[in-house]
């Protein structure tokens, strides 16, 4: 296993590789495996970026993003004219019911809220209105509306588990509470983890995935 003075070497040099990302204005520290992220980003892509990038380097256990979004005075929009951008590009978005999310901005935040019956539309959301000129953070509180029942959740999460070959599925544990899942159990890497999440929330009817997976690289 890597030490935390080497991971703190590699997630520096993969920000400094990542050419979306200015590097020399993030601090990094890692403690146990846990990395930092600390200074400030041009725009809330940079910071989801910087994340990404982080992610990707082999014995990064969890990162905390502690990430200032200072836009350049070019980039400023004030929170009317951002509203309306994110609702036009919202009622433009063919995976999404018409009105069926709502939008509101405060000093450059954006909040999603409403209802859809997938997580790939409320996925789909969040990613039209993040990349918006002006937009410092985006809260997606959009719900899902449950159409199935648990058992059918947990039968249908196992077998896609079991048809992935990115993993082992008898080392991941699928618990169900109503449209609520809960996953535990350990993987590889931070792109094993996201490829088993991504097939929980796959399945119909899921509200809400917990993560309790352990990264063991």
């Amino acid at each position: 296993m890597k030490s935390d003075d080497q991971v703190k070497k590699d997630v520096n040099a993969e920000l400094k590789w990542e050419p979306s990302v200015h590097g020399a204005q993030i601090g990094v520290e890692v403690k146990d495996g846990v990395v930092t992220l600390t200074g400030h980003v041009s725009s809330y892509t940079e910071k989801l970026h910087a994340e990404s990038a982080a992610q990707r380097v082999n014995g990064v256990q969890a990162i905390a993003v502690s990430l200032d979004v200072r836009l350049p005075d070019d980039s400023e929009r004030d929170d009317a004219d951002i509203a309306r951008t994110a609702k036009n590009v919202l009622d433009w978005l063919s995976v999404l019911p018409l009105k069926a999310v709502n939008v509101v901005v405060e000093d450059g935040w954006i909040t999603l809220s409403g209802s859809v019956q997938w997580q790939y539309q409320r996925v789909a959301a969040k990613s039209a209105v993040r990349f918006l000129m002006g937009v410092k953070g985006v809260t997606n509180q959009i719900s899902i509306e449950p159409h199935t029942t648990a058992g059918a959740v947990k039968s249908d999460i196992e077998d896609a588990l079991k048809r992935n070959a990115q993993f082992d599925a008898k080392n991941i544990r699928v618990d169900v509470d109503g449209a609520d899942v809960t996953l535990s159990g350990k993987v590889q890497s931070w792109t094993e983890r996201d490829a088993v999440r991504h097939s929980a929330w796959n399945s119909p009817g899921v509200r809400t995935v917990v993560d309790n997976l352990i990264v063991t690289a």
